[in-house]
């Protein structure tokens, strides 16, 4: 709202942008909703980006999957990697997602990533998160 009481006062887009810390684009769709609609017409922007793919329905139902750790899933040991959690997102969801997300995910739960007690054999690229250890922040 900030940059709609600017360009009311008449300051110049490019000033409203350096002045509100945002692209001049940005603030000239700004400038033309508020001319077209004035201030209610800002109100309606909604979200930006796009709409995450898992619902919160799916986000409960991943959690669960989660603590019940990746024996679940068939694997032998009890460490979640990356791309173990993108099998668990696709098995339980019904969407891919590549591994780098489902680290995303993860944060997005609360839930942080811990060092396995043990080095195991082989050496993985993806984040070791172990069944022992990784718990949500919140706890």
């Amino acid at each position: 709202m900030q940059a709609a009481r600017l360009l009311e006062k008449g300051y110049s887009q490019s000033e409203v942008a350096r002045r509100v810390g945002v692209h001049r684009q940005s603030v000239s769709q700004w400038a033309t909703e508020l001319a077209e609609k004035g201030r209610v017409g800002l109100k309606r922007a909604g979200r930006a980006g796009r709409k995450p793919r898992l619902s919160a329905d799916d986000l409960r139902k991943l959690e669960v999957g989660l603590k019940r750790g990746p024996e679940t899933l068939g694997y032998e040991t009890g460490l979640w990697t990356t791309r173990r959690v993108a099998h668990l997102i696709r098995q339980e969801c019904g969407i891919a997602y590549h591994p780098s997300q489902a680290w995303r995910i993860l944060r997005q739960l609360g839930w942080s990533c811990q060092r396995p007690i043990h080095a195991g054999r082989r050496r993985c690229c993806n984040i070791t998160l172990t069944g022992r250890l990784c718990r949500p922040l919140r706890e």
